[in-house]
């Protein structure tokens, strides 16, 4: 309920010194950032560091820079600057920070100037007409000039609008750091994306040396056929491997136009637009050196998520005291001062002058159950965030570990493969030099180059998913922008 009562010095005074002495039960909860209970180290820390890369020294604000591929800078750098994703981001934290402003307003007293010129002709027919009429010197035309400055200042006594406006500032906060999650996933999925292109286009040129193999098989077993020397089952079973080969080359250029598409949407161009920056096939990145030394404290620290989750936890800290602040009564100030007369000459006379003052009472006297339910709302909101918080950390760790597990096993897969491809390579040849020899027949040695591409796709597989995984491990730590960068609270 609310109503305005006319400041009289007596009822002020005691009014505002109940009002003091019940402030001390306002304030609302202080809020105390969560401990988290982050091990001392990463189960993967070691072998990541144990790489044959090593732990060197990159450079976590511009860690795609370490795979030393000028191209693959060109498409990140491109994304961070033009994708769509980020500016709807940088666009939340504008009316976040917005949103604080508005509150810092909540605070301070407001002031509006108006002012009117009107003219009236009153009726002789109307019963104030009548009555005027009666009295010489009547006039039936009257003007009014007047000018106003109005304020109005609710005293924040009990904290409400001060916690409202913590609440704001957190969540602008929140936002900036969601903007930096944001920019760190675009960043990932580019180098990503890049690394799938690269990765599909030796695929595809392994698809097709096989096709070629399967197609040279499958004229030779038609020529033995021809000549009685091969049955028929045995030609069917080779022309339909050799259509199972086929059928990967389209699958697979699907993949990369998809891929292609993919990375042109995240560079905010058209699809179809590199194309042309992709006409040159060009080796995997190589996974670069990690370094994992700041361990889970440092990742607490980096990971912009968990910065917007421990944001939005103080947030609804802040608003458990708007809630509580509702059990109290709202003060406020208003007062005018300005000028009102019928004649334009006499504005600024004093005869003209006008004042008044008046100090308003709002109180949920008999409202208190719906204000209980609201700060019970508001802290189980609180207890939502902070087991949202604690739940993001123990993410941040997980996504740490997988992402170590996938490079280093990859890594390892990659080189036993190319051991494997080095090995085959010489049989191929041994092969190879036993046909021209008259040793072995050309079926041992096309089986051989069967043999040799199946194991270098997979190679190519396992290459591919460890400087994916070198991504993820950066993405995951938190690589991508300096934490100071975040706005200061």
């Amino acid at each position: 309920m609310g109503k305005s009562i006319m400041p009289d010095c007596g009822t002020t005074a005691s009014t505002l010194v109940l009002a003091l002495a019940l402030s001390g039960c306002a304030t609302g909860p202080a809020y105390v950032a969560p401990v988290s209970d982050a091990p001392a180290g990463f189960v993967g820390a070691a072998a990541v560091e144990g790489r044959p890369a090593g732990a060197a020294a990159v450079d976590m604000t511009a860690w795609w820079r370490s795979f030393d591929d000028p191209l693959l800078v060109s498409f990140v750098d491109r994304a961070l600057a033009q994708n769509l994703d980020l500016q709807q981001a940088r666009a939340r934290v504008l009316q976040a920070r917005a949103a604080l402003k508005n509150a810092n307003a909540a605070l301070l007293p407001s002031a509006t100037v108006s002012g009117q010129v009107g003219g009236n002709y009153q009726s002789l027919e109307t019963p104030v007409g009548r009555i005027a009429n009666g009295f010489p010197g009547f006039d039936r035309s009257t003007e009014i000039y007047q000018l106003d400055l109005n304020a109005s200042w609710e005293l924040d006594l009990f904290g409400g609008r001060d916690a409202a406006r913590d609440a704001a500032r957190a969540d602008w906060e929140a936002s900036a750091a969601s903007a930096v999650a944001a920019r760190l996933s675009v960043a990932a999925q580019t180098a990503d994306t890049y690394i799938l292109i690269r990765s599909l286009q030796a695929r595809l040129a392994v698809a097709k040396d096989q096709a070629r193999t399967q197609q040279r098989l499958v004229d030779l077993i038609a020529l033995q056929y021809r000549k009685g020397i091969a049955a028929e089952l045995q030609l069917r079973q080779v022309e339909g491997a050799a259509a199972q080969v086929k059928a990967v080359v389209p699958a697979l250029q699907n993949d990369l136009d998809m891929a292609m598409n993919a990375i042109d949407v995240l560079v905010g161009a058209q699809p179809g637009a590199s194309r042309t920056e992709f006409a040159v096939s060009a080796p995997i990145p190589a996974p670069p050196g990690i370094s994992t030394a700041g361990g889970p404290a440092a990742l607490l620290r980096r990971r912009p998520d968990i910065i917007a989750a421990e944001r939005t936890l103080a947030a609804s800290n802040a608003r458990i005291g708007v809630a509580i602040s509702e059990y109290y009564p709202k003060f406020s100030l208003s007062g005018l001062l300005g000028t009102a007369t019928t004649a334009i000459g006499g504005v600024f006379s004093g005869d003209a002058t006008q004042a008044s003052g008046l100090l308003g009472l709002r109180w949920r006297l008999f409202d208190f159950g719906r204000v209980d339910a609201e700060i019970k709302a508001a802290r189980g909101r609180n207890a939502e965030a902070l087991a949202a918080y604690r739940l993001t950390v123990l993410r941040a760790s997980e996504d740490v570990e997988n992402a170590f597990s996938t490079l280093v096993q990859q890594e390892a897969r990659a080189a036993t493969l190319s051991s494997g491809e080095v090995a085959l390579i010489r049989a191929r040849d041994t092969s190879d030099r036993a046909y021209k020899g008259g040793v072995v027949s050309l079926i041992e040695v096309l089986d051989a180059d069967r043999r040799l591409l199946e194991t270098r796709n997979s190679a190519i597989l396992a290459r591919a998913a460890a400087s994916r995984g070198a991504v993820a491990s950066f993405r995951a730590l938190g690589g991508g922008w300096s934490p100071p960068q975040l706005a200061s609270r």
